[in-house]
């Protein structure tokens, strides 16, 4: 197979890679997935001998994303998903509590959402600070 990319779409790909096996494999510990590690391996060592060189590193004998890309903001974009998916997750599961958990419906579809946006306004201005837990 032959694809075609700039070296714009091609940095991207590498981005997109990055995330995907990020989100795949970063909580396995040693249990991971070996095929995304590899694929993102093959896929960092094309940047050698070329000007994105400085984005990978060999380590153990694999090529990997350096330290310089790492660095370079990835993970901000990363925690920023995962800040969005937490909050969200978290207003779904407050609003359900707030209706004692229901089998969501077209009828009280509405409501649910009506308190995930109340929620997630508050999330917005406040972040977790407001967040109390009474025991």
């Amino acid at each position: 197979m032959e694809i075609h990319l700039t070296n714009k779409e091609f940095r991207r790909l590498l981005d997109m890679v990055y995330i995907g096996n990020w989100v795949l494999n970063s909580t396995r510990g040693n249990d991971r997935i070996a095929d995304y590690d590899e694929l993102e391996s093959k896929l960092f060592g094309l940047c050698e001998n070329t000007p994105m060189a400085s984005l990978v590193e060999t380590w153990q004998g694999l090529k990997v994303p350096s330290r310089a890309y790492n660095d370079g903001g990835i993970h901000e974009a990363i925690a920023d998903y995962e800040d969005n998916v937490f909050y969200d997750l978290l207003a779904e599961e407050l609003a359900r509590r707030d209706m004692d958990y229901p089998e969501i419906t077209k009828e009280n579809y509405d409501e649910l959402v009506d308190r995930m946006e109340a929620y997630i306004s508050e999330f917005e201005e406040h972040g977790a600070d407001n967040i109390v837990i009474e025991s």
